[in-house]
């Protein structure tokens, strides 16, 4: 199975969808890591405490997430998500209006439980919507949205705050989101279910927890979705306070460069696949986490040209390692899609927030402290990998004559 077939005509609809949730989602998590310098300085707080507007949505979501999936149970995918970015939307146009610093990090809270409702989800009704042949393809479409989504929410907003102030382009980011999430509630369908499998029936959510708690295969992608997720978003939430400080001394609008690596993402989601297809998820894992760390390392110098290349090198790495581990989620599930989809985002939402938060401490040490926390989690998640993810002779949802698991979907 290679991945690359062409997605059908009938799917389009389910894509545009799914992209539009995906930037409406990202636009609004990972927006004000462009301001975190501009919410320090309006505030009085120091990185690691004005990183908690990151932080904050991201650990709402974690806690959600499973919550989420009981309500999709109930009424459906379909209109879950509709509730969750259309409940974003509104939160994030109330977001620029705080009036203080507890204030802006409940309502980060409180649009981050509303977003809970869409990651997971979004798994879950691709695996369901997009046929077997197509899912890779359609999987690395919907995770060039979430990318898209997520570079155009830091770039709106840097430049804005550069000439303004935090408050206009928190109200500009909020807006195109829900522009976003308008275009999503219009474009989705609703599921298309088909004949029930051990694996897709509904199971119970403390039996699909236990079955996937209980699978190291599952484990192991868990700790990718922790760790990797955990260093990429410390990565981007101080890089950019580190440029507007000496040696560099970049203005705001300049800073908001880096976020163009990102873009990065869209193309390696779709190589990933490709790449997986010939050798391996687990061989494309294991390279992609060898090579973030060495784009970690590209950043200590504070040289920017070595900043820059390290940046790209890392992101890159980060959104192909992504980009196979969430794919191998529902494939590797025995039963419990739903709750092995919503244990990823947990675990992947609570990385974001606690290396989130914890890259700040580790600034303190300046950027080479960091750094070296990230390089050090992402080593953390390549053992895990190289130890219980089983050798490409097994690998669950590879095509091969003895298997018929199906294909994996992809997530951000």
């Amino acid at each position: 199975m290679s991945g690359q077939e062409a997605v059908e005509p009938g799917h389009r609809r389910v894509l545009i969808a799914l992209v539009a949730i995906g930037m409406t989602t990202f636009v609004q998590l990972y927006y004000p890591q462009a301001l975190i310098p501009a919410i320090s300085r309006d505030f009085t707080v120091d990185a690691s405490h004005a990183a908690l507007t990151v932080s904050a949505a991201t650990i709402g979501l974690a806690v959600a997430a499973l919550g989420w999936s009981w309500v999709a149970d109930r009424i459906g995918q379909a209109p879950a998500m509709t509730i969750a970015v259309v409940t974003a939307a509104v939160i994030g146009l109330v977001v620029p209006f705080a009036p203080s610093f507890p204030a802006l990090v409940l309502l980060r809270v409180g649009q981050g439980v509303a977003l809970g409702g869409t990651p997971a989800l979004a798994l879950a009704y691709l695996n369901q919507q997009v046929s077997r042949g197509a899912a890779l393809s359609a999987g690395a479409t919907y995770i060039s949205g979430t990318v898209l989504g997520g570079v155009a929410g830091r770039l709106i907003a840097a430049p804005i705050a550069d000439v303004s102030d935090w408050r206009v382009a928190a109200l500009v980011a909020g807006s195109v989101s829900a522009l976003c999430a308008v275009v999503a509630v219009t474009a989705l369908p609703r599921e298309r279910r088909g004949p029930a499998t051990p694996r897709s029936r509904p199971t119970s959510m403390r039996s699909g927890m236990l079955a996937n708690l209980t699978n190291p295969g599952q484990l192991a992608l868990y700790a990718q979705a922790f760790l990797l997720m955990g260093a990429q978003v410390a990565v981007f939430n101080y890089l950019g306070y580190r440029l507007e400080l000496e040696p560099f001394d970049l203005p705001p609008s300049l800073t908001a460069v880096i976020f163009l690596a990102g873009l990065a993402g869209a193309v390696s989601a779709r190589l990933a696949a490709t790449l997986a297809g010939r050798f391996g998820r687990r061989r494309v894992l294991l390279a992609s986490s060898l090579t973030m760390v060495a784009g970690a390392a590209l950043t200590i110098p504070d040289r920017l040209t070595s900043v820059l290349i390290g940046l790209l090198l890392f992101t890159t790495a980060y959104f192909c390692a992504h980009s196979i581990a969430s794919g191998w989620v529902g494939p590797m599930a025995t039963s419990g899609i739903a709750q092995a989809t919503s244990l990823y985002t947990l675990f992947y939402y609570a990385g974001s927030s606690l290396f989130g938060w914890l890259g700040g401490l580790a600034f303190a040490a300046g950027w080479t402290g960091t750094a070296s926390m990230v390089i050090v989690i992402v080593l953390l998640a390549f053992t895990a990998a190289l130890t219980l993810l089983p050798h490409p002779a097994v690998e669950p949802g590879v095509h091969t004559p003895s298997k018929t698991y199906a294909a994996p979907s992809s997530p951000r």
